[in-house]
C-alpha cells in the first residue's frame, strides 16, 4: 500500500513538473524583444583620389577600402556613426589628357587611415525588425581625421615625398610645410535595410573635403633647381629629380623654372569611398530609448 501511494505522488510531481516547464517555454516563447539602438558593423568597398594630379576627376586608380564602425540610433531618423577606415589612394600624370600635366611627370600613392563621425539623416524611418519600415535612403555628413603619406617610386626605389620638400620646404619656403595628419569632412549619401531582424546592410557613397592640398605632394609653384643644391640640409640627391620629373620626358625643356605653377593653390585635395556594410544590432527585452522618441507614433 505504501509503494501505491510513491507511485501516486511521483505521478503527481511529473505532471506538475511538466506543467510548469510547459507553461515557462510558452510564456518564453510569446515573450516580446525588441533591438538595441547600437549598432557594431564591417565596410568593405573602394576608394579613388581627386586633386592636382586627378583634374577630370578620373577614376583610373581605384583601390579596395575597408573598415569597421559603430552607429548610435538616436531615434529611426537620425544616427551618428563613428567609424575607423582604411584605403590607399594615388594618381599619374600620365593618365591625364592635358599636355601639360603628361610633360610634368609627376605621380604618387599613399595609404589612408581614417577616423570618422558621421550624423545619418533617413529619408523615412528605419527600424530593424519592423516590417513596416524596412528600407530608408539617407544623406550623411561629419568630421574626421586621416594619416597621409604620399611617395613614389625612382629607379626602382620607394621615396617618401614629404621629407624630401619637393616644393621647398627644405629650404626656407615655410608655407608649403605640411602635417602627415589633416582634417577631414566626410559628405555624401546611402541606402540601408534590414535583411533580418538584426541584421543591416547597406551602401553609401562619401566624398572627403580635406584641409590639405598635399595628399599628393603637389600644390603649389615649382621653387627652382638652386634651392636644392645650396640647402644645407639635402641629402637626398632624388629630390632634385622628383621635385621636377619633366626631366624624364623632355630634359632639354625642364618645366622646373622658379616660379612656374606645379599645382592648383585654390583648391583642396579631396578622396572618396564606396563602400558596402554589414551591421549587427543585439536583442534586448525592453524597448530602447530611441524608440521611445518616435513622434510620428507609428
Amino acid at each position: 500500500m505504501p509503494l501505491h501511494g510513491t507511485k501516486v505522488s511521483m505521478r503527481k510531481i511529473t505532471i506538475i513538473l511538466l506543467v510548469f516547464f510547459a507553461f515557462t517555454a510558452s510564456q518564453q516563447a510569446s515573450g516580446q524583444y525588441f533591438y538595441s539602438g547600437k549598432e557594431y558593423g564591417l565596410s568593405l568597398g573602394g576608394s579613388e583620389y581627386f586633386g592636382d594630379l586627378n583634374t577630370s576627376y578620373g577614376f583610373k586608380y581605384v583601390r579596395p577600402a575597408g573598415g569597421v564602425f559603430i552607429r548610435f540610433h538616436l531615434n529611426p531618423y537620425i544616427a551618428l556613426k563613428t567609424t575607423l577606415n582604411y584605403t590607399k589612394v594615388g594618381y599619374d600624370d600620365k593618365w591625364s589628357t592635358d599636355p601639360y600635366e603628361r610633360k610634368r611627370n609627376l605621380n604618387f600613392k599613399s595609404d589612408i587611415g581614417e577616423f570618422a563621425v558621421q550624423a545619418e539623416f533617413n529619408f523615412v524611418k528605419f527600424a530593424t525588425g519592423d516590417f513596416n519600415n524596412r528600407f530608408t535612403p539617407y544623406l550623411t555628413g561629419g568630421v574626421g581625421v586621416f594619416y597621409y603619406n604620399p611617395y613614389t617610386s625612382y629607379q626602382g626605389k620607394r621615396y617618401y615625398l614629404r621629407p624630401l620638400g619637393t616644393e621647398g620646404q627644405n629650404a626656407g619656403f615655410d608655407s608649403h610645410k605640411y602635417s602627415p595628419v589633416s582634417v577631414c569632412f566626410p559628405v555624401g549619401a546611402g541606402i540601408k535595410w534590414w535583411m533580418r531582424p538584426g541584421m543591416n546592410v547597406g551602401f553609401e557613397i562619401a566624398d572627403r573635403l580635406t584641409l590639405t592640398d598635399y595628399i599628393d605632394d603637389v600644390s603649389s609653384y615649382y621653387v627652382g633647381s638652386k634651392y636644392f643644391a645650396k640647402d644645407p640640409q639635402f641629402k637626398q640627391p632624388a629630390a632634385y629629380y622628383l621635385q621636377d620629373r619633366s626631366l624624364e620626358v623632355t630634359p632639354n625643356d625642364p618645366l622646373g623654372r622658379a616660379g612656374k605653377q606645379r599645382g592648383n593653390t585654390s583648391t583642396r585635395d579631396q578622396y572618396m569611398m564606396f563602400m558596402v556594410n554589414v551591421s549587427f544590432q543585439l536583442k534586448v527585452y525592453r524597448c530602447p530609448g530611441y524608440m521611445n522618441h518616435d513622434a510620428s507614433g507609428d
